[in-house]
């Protein structure tokens, strides 16, 4: 070790600096998931002046070269003078950290976005950025490139009538960012979600990039009621319409609405602070959980509703089919982490366990038959549930690594430790006895699969835990981690210290790679999809903890002389022609993963070294749920109409 650790090596950075320096810090990441969070930090200030009544229309534009304006019709960022900085206000909201009107509390009531920390980190992250605002008769402009401001004052010019509001236009900068292609889907599904939790404004959506635009408009007048009937869409009610109740204490308001369907065994309960989706839960989601629990289970007792006076309802119980919306407003939100994705705040259980016990017990008791309706498929979830738990020991385990009955197909690995373990879930027998031979036996184990596995969109747990092929890979896996089989699990956690650091799903893991492996033709893609919506509706912890994965083999092995290569697609056949000539060609199409030698699908599709593999991953939970229950689900119009509008943009069909 040498030199010295003086005052000479603590370097400061000044203003912005610090953001481009660092900014995964601020957004989260560099690539896309960040990039489209530039357009949210910017759209949430102009939500927040919504939330304060200030704000009715928002315009957002992707304009040729990934050029982002904002529109809204607020009050317009402050543009007089800044006391201390000597400077407009906007310009120090655009230039400084943790400047603005929200800090203290008198600007906004709530707000979700900050000033001075959202906007002046898209400013810093932007090659351009110019923002305009119209206020008290005046009309102010000002330009940044990378967050320094092109004109020391900026420009002030009076305009006629009583205009408000703020436009903000920016170019996130290429040399910070690994891509600058915004994601058209999610800033149209985040749109959508805000109109949902804002009844009533207007939010208007474009993308202008494409020869054919995008232009969408979003104004729901019943909030968050229509976005449960939204996340209901395709699923069969069992009542309508949902139930929504809205409840204040001191400086707190929360919203619920709520929705059971019949044909749908999964829980879908979507939470928000202050407007801002906590996809990972939080104190509110707690205290609504407990509620929930509570309040069913009182009214239950009631009206003595259930045979067993000595068993309640569990929350498991009362969580299958459930549909809801969640929405909070508070002063002082504790997001944990800069992405605010889970609610800290201690008090907030308390408070939404204590409204949402009000709320759902007047209502159901207005509306017995909606209770009774409630309970009644509880109870039918719980017996369910406690045949379940007498008929199969899966989940009773000692340890992920131990058991006495791992399923005889199954070509385990020698290795222990889990971390550095996958597994192929692999289609058939043929396939399956190919990968054995081929696979590294050290830390490669194999299940082969026979036939189609149950499509679980239509089938309760107890269907699903007596097929063998999802029992034998639920055993194979390691059953702990698939929240879907957690039979004696309620899952109503106290969470009054959410700060805890919750494990992995992936230590309760056996391997902490699942590789799907099917044939690449129609039938291993329709394999493909029944494990997908298996592991998406019963064990999507692990999808989120990034552990599932679908192999890639080639379709061709060509050939010309002493050149071979392995072809993935039709473009590099096609590239290998062009570069080889097209004539001689020997071109072998694999039908199917069993007609490769061993040494050929480990050279392709299992070495690490020069395998390639899908990582399956969710950027957007509600429209994957959508998806799933469109195309695997027990209503057959909708998939009719869905298979009719897209199948004109089919290319290839394997014969």
């Amino acid at each position: 070790m040498s030199g010295n650790y003086d005052a000479k090596q603590i370097k400061v950075l000044e203003g912005l600096e610090a953001v481009r320096k660092r900014p995964s810090m601020y957004i989260g990441s560099t690539g896309r998931n960040g990039l489209n969070h530039l357009v949210f930090e910017v759209v949430d200030n102009s939500i927040d002046e919504a939330m304060a009544g200030h704000c009715t229309v928002i315009d957002v534009t992707i304009e040729p070269d990934n050029i982002v304006t904002v529109v809204d019709n607020g009050r317009g960022i402050p543009i007089d003078i800044h006391k201390d900085k000597n400077i407009p206000a906007v310009d120090v909201v655009m230039t400084t950290l943790h400047a603005g009107g929200k800090f203290e509390g008198e600007g906004y009531k709530v707000s979700g976005g900050l000033h001075g920390v959202g906007i002046s980190v898209v400013n810093a992250l932007s090659e351009d950025l110019n923002v305009v605002v119209y206020r008290n008769g005046q009309k102010y402009t000002q330009s940044f490139s990378r967050g320094i401001p092109k004109n020391p004052q900026g420009t002030y010019e009076k305009v006629e009538g009583n205009a408000t509001g703020t436009t903000v236009t920016f170019k996130p900068d290429s040399t910070i960012f690994e891509d600058t292609e915004f994601t058209s889907e999610i800033i149209d599904h985040r749109l959508k979600e805000l109109a949902f939790l804002n009844k009533g404004i207007i939010i208007n959506f474009k993308d202008l990039r494409y020869e054919t635009p995008t232009e969408k408009s979003y104004q729901f007048e019943g909030g968050i009621k229509s976005y449960v009937e939204s996340l209901c869409e395709n699923k069969t009610p069992l009542f309508s319409p949902p139930m929504y109740f809205k409840k204040l204490r001191d400086k707190y308001e929360i919203e619920v609405s709520l929705q059971y369907v019949s044909d749908y065994y999964d829980e879908q309960v979507v939470t928000f602070a202050n407007n801002i989706r906590t996809k990972e839960g939080g104190t509110h989601l707690s205290g609504f959980r407990t509620a929930l629990t509570r309040a069913i289970n009182s009214f239950a007792k009631k009206f003595d509703l259930q045979k067993d006076k000595k068993t309640s309802l569990t929350g498991a119980d009362l969580r299958e089919g459930l549909v809801a919306v969640i929405s909070v407003r508070l002063e002082h939100p504790q997001f944990e982490g800069q992405t605010k994705t889970k609610l800290g705040n201690s008090e907030v259980k308390g408070i939404v366990d204590s409204l949402v016990d009000s709320g759902l017990s007047d209502y159901i008791e207005t509306n017995p038959k909606i209770g009774r309706l409630i309970v009644q498929k509880a109870t039918i979830a719980q017996r369910v549930r406690e045949a379940t738990r007498k008929a199969q020991d899966l989940a009773r385990r000692k340890t992920s690594l131990e058991s006495t009955t791992l399923p005889g197909k199954l070509a385990d690995c020698s290795e222990r430790d889990p971390a550095l373990c996958e597994i192929f879930l692999v289609e058939g027998d043929s396939a399956g006895g190919s990968a054995k031979q081929g696979r590294d036996r050290n830390y490669q184990a194999i299940l082969p699969l026979r036939g189609k596995v149950l499509n679980v969109e239509k089938a309760r747990l107890d269907k699903i835990l007596s097929n063998e092929e999802i029992r034998t890979m639920i055993t194979a896996i390691g059953p702990e981690a698939l929240t879907g089989f957690r039979v004696d699990d309620d899952e109503d956690i106290d969470t009054d210290h959410p700060e805890k650091e919750v494990p992995s799903i992936l230590s309760k893991l056996r391997y902490h790679k699942i590789v799907i492996m099917t044939d690449a033709d129609v039938d291993g893609a329709h394999i493909r999809t029944l494990l997908l919506t298996f592991f998406f509706r019963h064990a999507r912890e692990l999808i989120e903890a990034g552990g599932l994965y679908i192999a890639q083999p080639p379709l061709y092995l060509l050939k010309k002389g002493k050149n071979k290569q392995y072809a993935y697609n039709d473009k590099e056949l096609e590239a290998f022609a062009e570069k080889h000539g097209r004539e001689g060609i020997g071109i072998q199409r694999y039908k199917g993963l069993g007609e490769m030698n061993p040494d050929q699908l480990w050279e392709t599709t299992m070495d690490p070294e020069k395998r390639t593999m899908l990582q399956v991953t969710i950027e957007d939970g509600e429209e994957a749920d959508e998806i799933f229950t469109l195309l695997m689900g027990s209503k057959v119009e909708p998939r009719r109409e869905f298979i009719e509008k897209y199948a004109k943009n089919v290319r290839w069909i394997d014969v």
